[in-house]
């Protein structure tokens, strides 16, 4: 029923729902001597029909027309730009089955829109982080972001936030509460929204923050329960916690003694940084040997290789490679180059062949999430490529380590290539309250870091 084409019997483009008997090959209902008619009642196309003899077409849009109503018989005004990105994606059956019922209850897509419709639900960011379910509400607020009817923002900030508040909800101490609140209000968050002006932000960093705000939550209540307070704490008593907790939780735990200190709800004391060991990389030969394989051996999945090969290759972040765009290509010269830096980087010939294939050939790219998508590496998710959590294992699998694979490159870099892993990030200054200065702050260390 999905089959379209010109009939070999007829000659005309038509739904090719039948099999000829001499070679089984797909034929048109006419020439099939089908008594059954497939043309859509509504548009006078022919393909799968559902209620009223209307293809999936024509019933996704008026499914979304419904939900979308305003109560006045048509589609709330503001809501349009949603309406025309759902309706014109190039696979309807996707829609219709993410605002269908299925075992006997109602989508939660489907609830949405209608909220969004009858303005329930107002068309703003702070709106959607109490809405649940929590993953259809985000991937409703990334189309609207994606059509233009909410402002843009960064993906994994909304997602903080929305965390925040949740978690914030679950704290019974009223002083840890507030003291938590003070603490990702005026330092945490305001540091992410400086890190997204450099780039978006990586989910890494997402969890990161949020480990930062559950280490603070259980170290506040471990001296509680030790009859202490912040503002009585000593070094002795700080020692005592660091010698019992592993170096991880000590590296979380740092930024909000850092803070708390210089806002004055605890003396100043001293932790220890936490230095982690550098994995080794990858030798020359097994590199070379990996890119070999991964340019001639091709029952792999296309996008995981390339993605392999760029990591092996000019030794990027995941992040990094995930976050590039088709026009990123340039393909204007007698060669190809890639733009990882400036100027753009030329790409080996095999390689080139693999990397013009995946932009061709790439995912996720039917339905409203990223019909009009420039990724090279598309997500299943409005506005967003795909995730380092999504290809990391794709390309495990395929015997690169994602990590030792791009500790260093294939051969040095020409100055001015851009062709060097991301330096760390500098340190951020934290909010200074009004007439008190402030020193030697402790800058927030994340994976991306």
């Amino acid at each position: 029923m999905r089959t379209q084409g010109r009939c070999p019997g007829c000659s005309h483009d038509r739904l090719l729902a039948g099999r000829r008997a001499e070679d089984r090959a797909p034929i048109c209902t006419s020439c099939a001597g089908f008594s059954i008619s497939y043309t859509c009642a509504e548009c006078g196309q022919e393909g799968k029909l559902h209620a009223g003899r209307r293809c999936t077409r024509c019933t996704f849009t008026r499914r979304v027309a419904e939900l979308l109503d305003d109560g006045t018989g048509r589609i709330r005004p503001e809501l349009a730009p949603l309406a025309e990105l759902l309706t014109s994606m190039d696979n309807p059956l996707t829609g219709l089955a993410w605002v269908s019922s299925r075992h006997g209850r109602p989508a939660p897509a489907a609830d949405l829109l209608r909220g969004l419709g009858r303005a329930d639900i107002e068309l703003s960011h702070d709106a959607f982080h109490r809405l649940q379910p929590w993953r259809a509400a985000a991937h409703l607020r990334e189309l609207l972001m994606q059509c233009g009817v909410l402002p843009p923002f960064d993906k994994q900030i909304l997602l903080f936030e929305r965390w925040l508040l949740e978690h914030m909800d679950t704290i019974t101490d009223t002083e840890q509460r507030q003291l938590l609140r003070q603490y990702a209000t005026w330092y945490l968050l305001p540091w992410l929204r400086r890190r997204a002006e450099r780039g978006p932000v990586s989910r890494s960093t997402r969890g990161e923050l949020g480990q930062q705000v559950l280490r603070a939550g259980d170290f506040l209540t471990g001296i509680q329960e030790q009859g202490l307070t912040l503002a009585r704490l000593r070094q002795d008593d700080l020692d005592r916690w660091i010698v019992t907790h592993p170096p991880r939780q000590r590296q979380l735990l740092k930024p909000f003694l850092t803070w708390a200190a210089h806002a004055g709800h605890m003396p100043r004391l001293h932790v220890a940084a936490h230095r982690p060991g550098q994995r080794s990389p990858i030798t020359q030969h097994r590199r070379i040997g990996l890119l070999r394989k991964l340019i001639t051996d091709d029952t792999g999945e296309l996008r995981a290789r390339v993605a392999a090969i760029l990591l092996l290759l000019y030794a990027q972040p995941l992040g990094r490679i995930l976050r590039l765009t088709i026009d990123d290509i340039d393909t204007t010269g007698s060669d190809v180059l890639l733009r990882l830096g400036d100027p753009p980087t030329p790409v080996p010939a095999p390689v080139a062949e693999l990397l013009l294939a995946l932009r061709d050939q790439r995912t996720n790219m039917r339905t409203a999430t990223n019909r009009n998508a420039r990724w090279l590496f598309p997500g299943r998710r409005a506005g967003q490529p795909l995730t380092t959590r999504t290809i990391a294992p794709l390309i495990r699998d395929l015997g690169v380590p994602t990590i030792p694979g791009r500790t260093a490159p294939t051969c040095p870099p020409s100055p001015g290539t851009g062709h060097r892993p991301g330096p760390r990030l500098p340190p951020h200054h934290h909010p200074t309250p009004p007439r008190r200065r402030r020193r030697n702050l402790e800058p927030i260390r994340t994976n991306d870091s």
